[in-house]
């Protein structure tokens, strides 16, 4: 590690000293560390553009974290600019190839497909010093542009690329500037149908979240719940059961694993910026219905 950076030295600190690495003020004090191969961007959103051009500047491959940006714009000038300079990118959409993708996978040709996934609530990002998560126009939207990315982009590698979508976010529960819960609907030209529930509905609690997934296909019908308990029945009619790790936070690991083997081969494999402009395009898109309700 060469360098951690955060306008907090608290912050910086807490992450750099256990690692045995130097702290920076900025971003460029970080990046004039010698030695840099690869730079992980977790800034907040409303700054991942300027941070994404420096490093393409510099020529500095780069892992940042969805949605890599404070609109659709943002996060296009990132992927376009990374392109045309052949700066090697990727994003951590960690759910691709994890326990529940796998287990999904089963069911073969997936025709129809259920994703909930319900986080703990908004007032959490205050509490762990990340307010401007509530702010949209710093993060750029609530549950759904930040749990959403990654069970969108399974639909879409699951189903195919939709050609209908619609789109319900609700500030109900908690009354903030960002949804706290939200569905989405995609279906593709062939009548597949893909149903996404993202929120921050559940309660503070060490469960951390509610999470139900389901999948019917050509092989059968796979299903995963909170608790990790999972099943698959095939066309025969004869159901097998497993528990899954559903917790997220382990995936990350894996990714970082796969950032390291694949540093010189330009990240191949593993997300592409393209791809994630693909997924935000469905969930900051201007044209799909939206709704909003306050209690």
């Amino acid at each position: 590690m060469t360098a951690v950076q955060d306008p907090d030295p608290a912050v910086s600190r807490a992450f750099a000293e256990p690692l045995g690495a130097p702290v920076a003020a900025s971003v460029d004090e970080a990046l004039d560390q010698d030695g840099i191969e690869v730079a992980f961007v977790f800034c907040p959103h409303h700054e991942m553009l300027a941070v994404g051009r420096e490093l393409i500047d510099r020529g500095i491959p780069f892992v940042i974290e969805k949605p890599a940006g404070a609109n659709l714009d943002d996060l296009r000038t990132i992927e376009e600019e990374a392109r045309l300079a052949a700066v090697p990118a990727t994003v951590p959409l960690v759910q691709r190839g994890a326990p529940i993708d796998t287990w999904l996978r089963q069911a073969g040709d997936i025709v129809y497909e259920r994703m909930a996934f319900v986080a703990g609530p908004p007032s959490r990002y205050r509490r762990n010093g990340n307010p401007w998560m509530l702010e949209p126009a710093l993060s750029g939207g609530g549950s759904l542009m930040n749990l959403g990315p990654h069970f969108v982009d399974l639909a879409i590698r699951h189903l195919g690329h939709p050609v209908d979508v619609v789109q319900k976010l609700s500030t109900a529960l908690h009354g903030e500037a960002v949804d706290d819960h939200s569905t989405m609907v995609l279906a593709t030209a062939t009548g597949r149908e893909a149903i996404v529930e993202v929120g921050y509905a559940f309660p503070n609690s060490p469960l951390k979240r509610y999470c139900s997934f389901t999948a019917a296909g050509t092989n059968g019908f796979a299903t995963v719940d909170t608790n990790g308990d999972a099943t698959f029945t095939d066309q025969s009619g004869v159901t097998k059961s497993a528990v899954l790790e559903v917790d997220s936070d382990p995936l990350y690991d894996v990714f970082v694993t796969g950032v390291a083997d694949t540093l010189t081969t330009g990240f191949a494999g593993l997300p592409t910026l393209a791809e994630l402009v693909t997924t935000m395009e469905l969930i900051w898109s201007p044209h799909l219905e939206r709704t909003a309700h306050r209690g």
